[in-house]
């Protein structure tokens, strides 16, 4: 009997305190690369709460794995590797864009610029498009994803597979986002004026001049060209296949619940947005974990000097031997250690503070107290393990969004920006020796920009698993979706409207003009 209070107390707290979403049926469809990254991040955690995951994964994946503890996979045969799984691939883009790049400002590199993007960007969907085609041609695949009951599907929409399987399956959609096959997500999902909301490639901040706003224009026709001409033709070719008529792929990914946005305002401009879209940005944030003693002992041999980050990625660490001897150039010049994740050929500059590691801990580096500055490609993930960890940084970015996402940091004065096609030495080492300065604001405005980043209410990561679980207990979360991606292009811009309201006004004029002609008396010519 001693023991009945103290049942009836967790009874009470039971019935008082919402309990959490009940064991629920995951399907899952990533990017493959640094995207399947962070979405494995979601994965684990998911799995964490009781949750069944089944990721569906390319034949061709480099990156998701077909066993784990976390996941049922489903292996979906592809013959060619897409280019975003391949290191080849990516090596030769990387070098066309280089070379393209080195005719700056040049009417030639603008359109060979978008063309080398294009002819890359098409190649992938069309690819991705191959793969979905396969999906659906396997009636056994469909039949056992029909009869597995799932709840939700969890997804990147910047390929249409997980977009297509979820309205094949009706299952509610929550995209894992930042990036469509149309350029950023914002700009299709939420009000974007492109007087102060930059657009993808064009390298500008929110503030924009005349010459900037009308750049700004032209990049966003580049990005409507992309995608009528590029990236949507072969996903169509998909909806007309299978779907029924009318269904195109960007209605449905404007039926998606939820859009857990990989970006925050600490990152991102203000900029207008929508009830059903949720800020992630820096889930994958977390305190550093000891390194290993080996690397311990470099970091702590740097003495009051510090430690430099560096590392471009897996896919684009090979920048060439006149660019590697370059940045070891410029490295062994320097009071500080350099830990650089690097795979190849030993430069014949290097310093004796250099280390080289094919791999490196790159968030227990940048959490580290010895670390003073991040040399990276600008790949949105280490930018956030940066900001998490108050780092400032050195950012070369080579292709894609990196460009953009490094301007956003130099915007907020935490970044000094590299062009690539013009490193030196000197310009290396200028850089590094400015964002190091402690007189200059450089490490006083990331640990602004931290504080600024931590202090919410609730943790990324926590917020995207909570409105995971509240779309999978409500079967989804229309009332957050607005009815704009049910109007057509010149409804929703009220052009219908204006055009009638031009109508009435040029009969009004007209009746006007005809009433005061009627009005005027015609007198009778009088001879004198």
């Amino acid at each position: 009997m001693e023991s009945f209070p103290v049942l009836a107390i967790i009874l009470l707290f039971s019935a008082i305190v919402p309990s959490p979403c009940d064991s629920g049926k995951v399907l899952v469809y990533s990017v493959d690369g640094s995207h399947w990254l962070n979405m494995k991040i979601l994965v684990e955690t998911l799995h964490s709460q009781g949750h069944e995951i089944t990721v569906i994964r390319s034949s061709t994946s480099w990156y998701i794995s077909e066993f784990s503890p976390y996941y049922t996979s489903i292996t979906v045969i592809q013959e060619q590797a897409q280019h975003l799984e391949n290191q080849d691939s990516m090596s030769v883009f990387l070098k066309r864009s280089i070379e393209i790049r080195r005719n700056r400002g040049s009417l030639w590199e603008f359109f060979e610029f978008y063309r080398n993007i294009f002819e890359f960007l098409g190649e992938i969907h069309r690819a991705v498009a191959n793969l979905a085609m396969t999906v659906f041609e396997n009636k056994t695949l469909l039949k056992e994803l029909e009869d597995t009951g799932f709840d939700i599907c969890l997804t990147d929409p910047v390929f249409s597979v997980g977009v297509f399987l979820g309205h094949y399956l009706h299952l509610p959609l929550v995209f894992n986002v930042r990036w469509l096959f149309t350029g950023e997500a914002h700009m299709v999902v939420a009000p974007s004026p492109l007087s102060y909301i930059p657009v993808l490639f064009s390298q500008f901040s929110d503030k924009m001049d005349f010459s900037q706003r009308l750049s700004n224009v032209i990049y966003h026709g580049m990005m409507i060209y992309m995608y009528n001409f590029h990236t949507n033709p072969p996903y169509q070719a998909v909806c007309d296949r299978y779907f029924e008529p009318g269904v195109t792929p960007m209605s449905l990914i404007l039926e998606a619940d939820i859009w857990l946005m990989r970006v925050d305002f600490t990152f991102e401009y203000p900029r207008p947005t929508m009830p059903n879209i949720v800020y992630i940005g820096g889930f994958q944030g977390k305190p550093p974990k000891p390194l290993s003693p080996d690397l311990e002992d470099f970091v702590q041999s740097s003495g009051e000097h510090g430690v430099i980050i560096m590392t471009l990625g897996t896919l684009l660490s090979n920048l060439g031997p006149a660019t590697t001897e370059i940045f070891a150039s410029a490295f062994a010049s320097l009071p500080q250690k350099v830990v650089w994740r690097y795979i190849g050929q030993r430069p014949a500059a290097l310093g004796n503070n250099t280390k080289l590691v094919e791999w490196l801990p790159q968030n227990d580096l940048l959490g580290h107290p010895k670390t003073k500055a991040f040399v990276t490609h600008g790949g949105t993930n280490g930018l956030y393990e940066a900001i998490y960890h108050g780092v400032p940084v050195v950012g070369i970015p080579l292709i894609f969004d990196q460009f953009d996402n490094i301007m956003r940091m130099t915007a907020r004065g935490v970044a000094e920006m590299l062009e690539i096609t013009q490193l030196d030495v000197e310009s290396v080492k200028n850089a590094l020796k400015n964002v190091l300065d402690p007189e200059k604001p450089y490490k006083e405005n990331m640990l602004k920009l931290s504080q600024l980043h931590h202090d919410k209410p609730m943790k990324p990561l926590d917020s995207a698993v909570f409105w995971i679980e509240y779309v999978m207990r409500h079967k989804g979360a229309p009332h957050l979706r607005t009815e704009s991606y049910k109007l057509p292009w010149y409804a929703y811009h009220s052009l219908d409207v204006m055009a009638f309201f031009l109508g009435c006004g040029l009969l009004f004029f007209a009746g006007s003009s005809n009433y005061k002609v009627s009005a005027i008396p015609i007198s009778d010519n009088v001879s004198g």
